[in-house]
């Protein structure tokens, strides 16, 4: 199943087809508490199993929030650029009272506290962690834009995320994940499990 064509990082709607406004959506889902979220995670520098797996317990140790899901962890290409070492990448579920700034804010400091210098667009990088949704909520701000606009066509993230919830509705697009996955472009987006073993050891080694 093929993602709406009409889907576009500037153009993101609610249920309604009205834009959203900042925080109108938000508001309502932060009211019933808990938040089911999805946090990507990727590293292509220094012992990248290590920093991956430092980081989701991180993650689990930011005041209001859960780690409670947590992918296989997969080799990646690098997209959009040559020449740059493969990634590490996963995605976590993240149980949450925070805001969706807060959690992003809180995100940052753990790419900040690990060594990230962001350098540029594309560039390498120790850790990277995305917010990819929050629960359904749909935001579109200067600083976040939810769901992530480009996930969809990421298998880096498709991957992961179809492991853990595969069920689950995109806000925007109205597919789920494990179908978005399906229709995701795999050229240039070369993908495998890491390291090779059963599932439980890949695991073990980074949640």
């Amino acid at each position: 199943m093929n993602p709406p064509s009409n889907f576009s990082m500037g153009n993101t709607k609610g249920g309604s087809g009205e834009a959203v406004r900042p925080g109108n959506v938000v508001k309502e889902i932060i009211g019933h508490g808990n938040v089911n979220a999805y946090v990507g995670v990727g590293s292509n520098l220094g012992d990248k199993t290590s920093f991956c797996r430092r980081a989701v317990r991180m993650v689990d140790q930011i005041e209001g929030c859960r780690v409670c899901r947590v992918s296989s962890l997969y080799r990646t290409e690098p997209v959009g650029v040559q020449g740059h070492d493969w990634y590490l990448n996963g995605v976590i579920g993240v149980l949450t009272t925070l805001s969706p700034q807060g959690l992003l804010e809180g995100l940052l400091d753990v790419e900040y506290r690990l060594g990230r210098v962001r350098t540029g667009v594309l560039q390498p990088r120790v850790m990277d962690l995305d917010l990819l949704l929050f629960g359904r909520a749909v935001l579109n701000t200067v600083d976040l834009i939810l769901p992530h606009p480009r996930m969809h066509l990421r298998r880096f993230v498709m991957a992961p995320m179809a492991e853990i919830a595969p069920d689950f509705i995109h806000p925007v697009l109205g597919v789920t994940m494990k179908d978005l996955l399906e229709a995701c472009p795999s050229q240039g987006q070369d993908i495998s499990l890491w390291p090779p073993g059963n599932s439980t050891r890949r695991k073990a080694l980074w949640s």
